[in-house]
């Protein structure tokens, strides 16, 4: 089926990757909230070692044929994030979440790690979604990864 996404596709992707980002860490014992502020869009306080995570979350929507694209996070963005968390006490965090095809992948990591995988280039970080990238995160203890297979098995504009 080809997909014919709105025109606030883009405005809905954010907010659902937030939300999910959100839900995931309260499933699992963080007290956390949603925020608006420059920089960051998540407070979280980590159960097991009290650190109080500023988590900027990025997202993007892939359409089929696209999914090893990556991520691309502007270099002014990291300096945003900083100056937030140093507001509020926080340890900077990213989440990146990506929408491939039948998988919805969330990746999170402190912003010192992101760095260190994807420095920044020229304008921007570029974080790679190739089979051997995520290969390589899935075995890297510092990023936190949790993924949702889905399935469509009927829907509009399907032969019905």
């Amino acid at each position: 089926m080809e997909l014919s996404k709105s025109s606030r596709h883009s405005k809905i992707t954010g907010d659902f990757a937030e939300h999910l980002v959100l839900y995931w860490l309260s499933k699992y014992g963080f007290e956390c909230a949603k925020i608006d502020h420059t920089g960051i869009d998540l407070i979280a306080k980590n159960p097991a070692t009290n650190e109080l995570l500023g988590i900027s979350v990025k997202s993007r929507s892939r359409n089929k044929g696209t999914e090893k694209t990556h991520l691309s996070i502007k270099n002014s963005h990291f300096a945003k994030v900083e100056e937030a968390c140093k507001a509020f006490g926080c340890v900077p965090y990213f989440a990146l979440v990506i929408d491939a095809n039948t998988k919805i992948r969330a990746f999170l990591l402190s912003k010192e790690e992101l760095e260190k995988i994807s420095p920044q280039g020229k304008t921007a970080s570029s974080w790679k979604m190739r089979s051997k990238n995520i290969e390589a995160y899935l075995n890297n203890p510092n990023i936190k990864i949790f993924e949702l297979d889905h399935h469509i098995y009927r829907w509009f504009g399907e032969q019905e």
